[in-house]
């Protein structure tokens, strides 16, 4: 597991504001940009780690099709990802911890909380 519990920006409000303006990410956390394949690090207040995600195949797997480790806060931009879908923000040092690689495979999974 890379993280047990991810937000959804589901709406373009909230793809644009993302982690805007936060004052931190916890460990275990992630932000999820559906439809995304860029993003920027403007009024950021801390550094992150992005996980660029191709199309979901059949099984409902994705390939990473790009990391991005420590991205600095206010400074970093990742212009354009090929084949990027959707990212996944996360707190600094979250890859390097799980040793996560470009072409290895993840899954989404919904959990339900009563």
């Amino acid at each position: 597991m890379i993280v047990e519990h991810i937000e959804v920006a589901a709406s373009f409000v909230g793809r644009l504001r993302g982690l805007m303006w936060r004052r931190d990410l916890p460990e275990g956390e992630a932000l999820l940009l559906p439809g995304t394949n860029s993003i920027h690090m403007l009024f950021m207040r801390f550094p992150i780690d992005c996980l660029f995600l191709g199309r979901p195949e059949v099984d409902g797997t994705q390939r990473v099709v790009s990391v991005r480790r420590k991205l600095p806060r206010w400074r970093g931009v990742v212009w354009y990802v090929r084949r990027g879908r959707d990212v996944i923000e996360m707190p600094a040092g979250t890859l390097d911890a799980t040793n996560i690689q470009v072409g290895d495979a993840v899954r989404l999974e919904r959990s339900l909380t009563l």
